[in-house]
Formats: C-alpha cells, structure tokens, sequence
C-alpha cells in the first residue's frame, strides 16, 4: 500500500492508497517541534489502529511539505523506520510533468504543482484550483497542462482569527451555514459573513481568471479542495468539482512517476 503524507502550514493530511483509491485517511494538527521519532510514533499508532488494514505493510511513500522543518523530519523519519520503502519527496529534480511558467518556479510551493498535475489529469486543463487551507490558493493551469500562475488570499480561519482578536464584542464561531443570509443575531452575522463572502470571493477572482486561461471562460473547470472547502462548494456558483482528496492523488501519480 502506498502512504501519501500533504504537510501544510496547519493541518497534516494523510492518505492510504490501495491501487487509485483510497481506503484509509487521518488529519492531524502539523506541529514543527515534533521530532522524526514523534511522527513515526504518531504514524504507527494511527496505521496499526485502523480496521481496515487488517496487518497490511506500506510498500512505499510519497510526500510534499510546504514547512521546510518538518520536511527535514519527516526526510529523517522515513530514513530510520521506513528504509527498505522506497519514498518519493516532491523537491527539484522529482519528475512531476507539470512546466512551471512562473517568474520564479522555486517560489511555488510543491503542494501547488501536485495538484496541478491531478487536476489535470482528472479533469483535463485549462482549470483553476480553489485550495480552501490557511490560505485560499487559486493556481492556474492551462490546457497544455502547465502552472501558469496563482492568486492567494487570506485563508477562512486566519480570517475568523484576525476579526475575534480585533473586536472586543466578536468571538470565534461554529464555521456552519446560518439560517438565512440576514441574520438575527450576532452569531449567524458572523456565519453569513464567513460562509457568503468566501463564496463571493472564489466567484469574484474565478470570474477574473477564466477569461486569461481560455477564449471561453466556460472551458475552464474549477476544482474546489482543501480542509475547509466543504463550507464553500454549495454556495460558490463558479465551482465544478469538489475533490477532497486532490493532493494526495497527485501524490501517488508522481510516486508512480518516480517509480516505474
């Protein structure tokens, strides 16, 4: 089975692969003190407890990381405990496919490129990604397949954060959709705020960005991923497709990549 491990600013996503699909998943908080011998703790805990495994080994990994620390020990962890698997690191000189037409390719971080090359290959380009984590990524991919470029925006939680520290009368709220936009009270404002706006604005830079990556705006498909996605996919009119799981695909088409 092939482990997928997605190291973003916030949250750590793993996903195990029995062949393309997914058969087992966890999320965890991405911490930069832990140590190589922590996460391989942490990571054997989670794979020993799942029923679904019924005893079955990880035969190779493939991982990205935005957190160039954590990088080093999850690098480190899987040279101690796992170093008969072979493992793939999304890094320079990883064969991914995916051109970066950038001003400045290494400023693109690798969790942009492996969805990029899932997008594509799932959907076909020209598409824009709409990455819902501690920033809102929306990263362009045109029709040959190529990273052609990005807009990022504060993420939904930094942004609820931000607005609980700065009012002395506002508090961090339950991220669910209120009962209707108007709200009654201050709670559900908050909601209607988060929920809508976000909506707004993927509807607002997607609106922008169709007509630079294609002749016709609707030849380009929008794939909605990302921790907190599921809060904005029903209320954004510009979203085609929700893909949870989007980077760690993109994670296993480069291990095969890489592999043979």
């Amino acid at each position: 089975m092939l482990l997928t491990i997605d190291v973003g600013n916030t949250h750590t996503m793993l996903g195990l692969f029995e062949g393309e699909e997914v058969i087992e998943h966890w999320r965890l908080a991405t911490d930069a003190r832990r140590t190589a011998d922590e996460i391989a703790v942490v990571l054997q805990g989670l794979l020993s407890q799942s029923p679904l495994l019924k005893g079955a080994d990880v035969s190779g990994i493939a991982l990205c990381s935005t957190v160039p620390s954590v990088l080093n020990e999850m690098r480190e962890m899987c040279r101690r405990y796992y170093g008969d698997v072979t493992a793939v690191i999304v890094e320079p000189g990883v064969r991914t496919g995916v051109p970066v037409r950038m001003d400045n390719p290494k400023e693109v971080g690798s969790d942009r490129i492996v969805n990029a090359l899932a997008a594509v290959t799932l959907y076909g380009g020209p598409c824009v990604i709409v990455d819902f984590g501690t920033a809102t990524s929306f990263d362009a991919v045109s029709a040959k397949g190529e990273y052609v470029g990005a807009v990022t925006a504060p993420g939904i939680e930094i942004s609820v954060d931000a607005l609980a520290a700065a009012g002395a009368q506002l508090h961090k709220v339950e991220l669910v959709r209120p009962r209707s936009v108007i709200a009654k009270n201050t709670v559900e404002a908050l909601q209607a705020g988060i929920i809508y706006g976000f909506a707004g604005q993927v509807d607002g830079i997607v609106e922008r960005m169709a007509p630079e990556l294609a002749a016709d705006p609707d030849d380009v498909t929008v794939v909605a991923t990302g921790t907190l996605a599921s809060l904005v996919v029903d209320e954004a009119r510009s979203i085609d497709v929700h893909e949870p799981w989007l980077t760690l695909i993109g994670l296993r088409l480069i291990y095969n990549r890489n592999t043979g």
